[in-house]
């Protein structure tokens, strides 16, 4: 069995802090984001290979971070895009990935921006077992968040209708970029994509699939998060943290109030500032300062100031002038 992670994202939604990286390696806990799917894949004995989808542009980040990492099945594998005005879509990309490293077995895919609550072993369990295409399902809670995704409806655990972004949704379980196809059903993204369908949205294909045959949707109900704004990266790492903070054993606090979901790297220096639900990078100096849900990127200086909801680019310097 292979493996693809999505990772050809731009992430403009989370400029300037993923100008010059990709989300999936923003930082979680002991690792990123992408390692809880990387530590899955790794460990599922079934799954021989892993494909990293990524493109032009990013395709040296994730080479140099995997080289400094433990794991063995991952490699990398180049879309032929720089820009996000240049994507393929995703169903596009996988379809020139499995002709491109000449794919033929059961594939799961898993976007790298996933944080999930359950083990992929446990998807890839579900899938074997039903022996149709299959998609992981979530209930987001929301109507209005569900116009987002692609929703689902179900009998029992099989999928009777896919609807990818609807403007009136009837329930609000959804796909969550999380799939498995059986061999055989490779070449229907050819087929797909030769009839005029939308490269773009998984979703889109997913729809056109149960229409012409079964598939199954493996529902969880704990946690997921979608990192594709400030937002649910801040609320990802709250999740993960637990309530907690931490304070990386190289970074310094002094005369600071650290509160709840407080997350700061190495080399961090926190003076005389009070911080709360925020994401203070390496290197990064915050100093007389109250910071609240908001970002702080590398070798950054905030000096002086009030933040909410801020998003501060990696060597910027805010400090308050009248001071």
């Amino acid at each position: 069995m292979k493996a693809v992670v999505l990772a050809g994202g731009y992430a403009t939604r989370l400029w300037p802090i993923t100008r010059n990286r990709p989300k999936m390696l923003l930082p979680v806990g002991d690792g990123t984001v992408i390692d809880e799917i990387f530590g899955d894949l790794e460990a599922d004995d079934r799954i021989d290979e892993v494909f990293v989808s990524t493109n032009e542009r990013f395709a040296e980040e994730f080479e140099t971070y995997l080289a400094g990492t433990d794991f063995e099945k991952p490699t990398v594998s180049v879309e032929d895009t720089s820009a996000e005005s240049e994507k393929f879509g995703v169903v596009g990309a996988l379809a020139q990935l499995i002709d491109r490293e000449n794919v033929d077995d059961d594939l799961v895919v898993v976007a790298g921006d996933n944080l999930i609550s359950f083990d992929v072993s446990e998807f890839v369990d579900f899938f074997a077992e039903k022996g149709t295409p299959a998609l992981a399902a979530y209930d987001v809670g929301s109507p209005e968040r569900a116009k987002s995704y692609g929703l689902v409806q179900l009998d029992g655990d099989r999928v009777i209708d896919f609807q990818e972004k609807p403007e009136d949704p009837k329930s609000t379980l959804v796909s969550i970029a999380c799939y498995a196809f059986p061999q055989e059903t490779l070449p229907d993204f050819e087929e797909y994509l030769s009839d005029g369908n939308n490269p773009d949205e998984p979703g889109w294909f997913i729809q056109w699939l149960q229409s012409r045959q079964p598939v199954h949707a493996f529902t969880f109900e704990e946690a997921w998060f979608d990192i594709g704004t400030p937002e649910s990266y801040l609320d990802a790492v709250s999740w993960y943290l637990g309530g907690e903070s931490v304070v990386h054993p190289d970074a310094t606090v002094e005369n600071s109030e650290i509160g709840e979901n407080v997350y700061v790297l190495a080399g961090a220096e926190i003076v005389d500032s009070s911080l709360e639900s925020s994401v203070v990078f390496r290197n990064a100096t915050v100093r007389d300062a109250d910071v609240r849900r908001s970002i702080i990127d590398e070798e950054t200086v905030v000096d002086g100031l009030d933040l909410s909801g801020a998003l501060i680019g990696a060597h910027s310097r805010l400090t308050n002038d009248e001071d």
